[in-house]
């Protein structure tokens, strides 16, 4: 028997999607808010490239999510 994702339970898809979306958020957020951390500490600018870093993931996450959803809602 083929493991598709036809045959996969509900609880299994949704606690993947759950997964998903978590990296999906959390990644650029981590990423950038720690680069701008960094940068702020090099340059002595805090809290700007912290702040910038921010406002860079937010959109990146939204792309994210917004594929995932699109993904989701396809006909079949």
């Amino acid at each position: 028997m083929a493991d598709t994702e036809s045959s996969w339970s509900p609880l299994f898809l949704a606690l993947r999607l759950a997964w998903n979306l978590g990296y999906i958020i959390a990644l650029p957020a981590v990423l950038f808010g720690f680069g701008g951390a960094f940068l702020d500490k090099e340059f002595n600018t805090s809290p700007l490239f912290l702040l910038l870093g921010f406002v860079l993931a937010i959109p990146l996450s939204t792309i994210g999510v917004y594929r995932i959803i699109k993904q989701i809602n396809r006909p079949r």
